[in-house]
């Protein structure tokens, strides 16, 4: 059977040699990440039916647990792993052509690193390393905001680091607070102590750890820096933070809430927080003219949605939240790689310029529709059953307050779909009729190829869920049933 270490060591590996295939051609250096991510998305599906059978436990030096470093990969976190690579994958295709500034060696480097920083959060069960795996996804976050090196770029990427400095160092007290406690950082052996110290001993922590990971994960009030920071940054980079980095801050939020405290009590407040975070990245997408901004503020909204799902804390709420959260993950990656060469084509990123964009890009117009209709939920796409089954389970709570905030939920799916639909009529139903010659697609194979294959997973699973519920039900069971983790990890 493969290591699961080896999801960690070859994009980590591969980021520190890139430098050294320039001495042999500097055309190899961009398919580096291809190849690198390649090799963990085998990987991971190689491991999926094992860890469905049985988590697999990696102790990294011999030491076992609570000693030591190591690795737990089970359900959810290959579910994660798999995410990472395959939007990773895909995007590094995209990335062929698309990136073509100066210090593309750079580039390469620090999206390696990201994505090798976001594998190791969702692999890791010692709390500490969670922490050094967290600070290589957003330091190099920080970088590739700033990667075309102009005023927007840099003033949106020192916003991002600020926040997220204070992020991190809430995160790092928190650990600390709960390390002076209980003399350990395996999150197995915190998680088996932590109801024998007074109760508001590790509520500080808690507090600590939700507010540090929020800021990743784009939960209001939190999410400041996300707008400016999707706007600034490469398309293929806005991808990335919206498909995969503010995914992997939720992921620390829900470990560390399920597993590592068993916090229900704290679930009734993120259940109200995640409904308000959804209404109001809604609100502000419907108030935006600049197309990267209002994708971004639809990401708000969207983690708000995913927030209450795994808040209602039952075993179908989680696994809607889940499902949703695999949803947005491809829905949004395409968006903003569909949108990455509509820009381009157009030269702005304002909405009013893609009038007529239908007829000038008919591909990429249609991905970014199919994209958009996801989103919002329409059948039969895999946006539909995610939003359906959130809607069941808080439903099938049978409480008048889950009725109300259904209701709040259909009310801002309303707005979203306005908007989004607005998009689609810009770039179907306006504009001057195009003169001959102008309804050549400009954008190259290796654009269009990630983005239909976003396409084709988006409609497959929409119409066969079933694809990928068994590992999520496994994943959401891995989550409720914390003694499990436990006895699976301590020995």
């Amino acid at each position: 059977m493969v290591n699961p270490i080896l999801l960690i060591v070859i994009p980590l590996g591969l980021a520190f040699v890139v430098p050294l295939f320039r001495f042999i051609s500097k055309k190899i250096e961009k398919f580096i990440p291809f190849f690198a991510l390649l090799a963990n998305l085998i990987i991971s599906l190689t491991l999926f039916p094992h860890v469905l059978e049985k988590p697999i436990h990696v102790s990294i030096g011999g030491f076992l647990p609570p000693l030591g470093i190591n690795l737990v990969a089970g359900p959810l976190g290959i579910l994660f792993a798999m995410l990472i690579a395959l939007v990773g994958f895909l995007v590094s295709i995209y990335a062929f052509a698309y990136i073509k500034e100066k210090d593309q060696e750079k580039y390469h480097i620090l999206y390696l690193l990201l994505l090798t920083g976001a594998t190791g959060v969702v692999l890791t069960g010692d709390i500490f390393n969670l922490f050094v795996f967290f600070e290589i996804l957003c330091i190099s976050s920080y970088s590739l905001v700033a990667y075309f090196g102009d005023k927007p770029g840099i003033e949106s990427a020192v916003k991002y680091l600020i926040q997220g400095a204070v992020g991190s160092s809430l995160v790092l007290i928190g650990i600390g607070l709960l390390y002076g406690q209980f003399g350990t950082l395996n999150m197995a052996d915190i998680a088996s102590n932590i109801h024998s110290v007074h109760s508001i001993s590790v509520f500080i922590p808690l507090v600590l750890l939700i507010t540090g990971f929020g800021v990743e994960a784009a939960i209001f009030p939190l999410n400041a820096w996300l707008p400016d920071a999707h706007s600034s940054a490469p398309s293929s980079i806005s991808a990335i933070l919206s498909g995969i980095a503010i995914e992997v801050g939720l992921y620390a939020i829900v470990r560390v809430v399920f597993t590592l405290f068993g916090a229900s009590s704290i679930l009734t407040f993120l259940l109200f927080l995640g409904v308000i975070t959804l209404l109001i990245g809604e609100l502000c997408a419907f108030n935006q003219e600049n197309i990267k901004r209002m994708l971004a503020y639809s990401s708000i909204g969207q983690i708000g949605l995913i927030v209450f799902a795994l808040s209602i804390g039952s075993l179908s709420g989680i696994n809607g939240g889940l499902f949703q959260l695999v949803s947005h993950t491809l829905s949004k990656a395409l968006l903003f790689l569909a949108a990455g060469y509509m820009i381009f084509r157009s030269g702005s990123m304002n909405i009013s310029s893609f009038e007529g964009m239908g007829k000038k890009m008919p591909y990429t117009s249609f991905a970014f529709t199919i994209g958009a209709f996801s989103i919002v939920g329409l059948p039969p796409f895999i946006g539909f059953p995610g939003k359906f089954m959130i809607l069941k389970a808080a439903l099938f709570e049978q409480d008048i307050l889950f009725t109300i905030l259904v209701f709040l939920i259909l009310l801002a799916t309303i707005i979203e779909g306005a908007y989004f639909f607005r998009v689609v009529q810009t770039i179907y139903f306006k504009g001057e009729k195009s003169t001959p010659g102008q309804e050549r697609e400009i954008a190259p194979l290796s654009v269009l190829i990630p983005v239909f294959i976003f396409v084709g997973l988006i409609v497959v699973i929409g119409i066969y869920p079933k694809l990928i519920t068994e590992i999520l039900e496994s994943s959401a069971s891995e989550l409720l049933n914390r003694a499990d983790y436990i006895k699976n990890i301590l020995p």
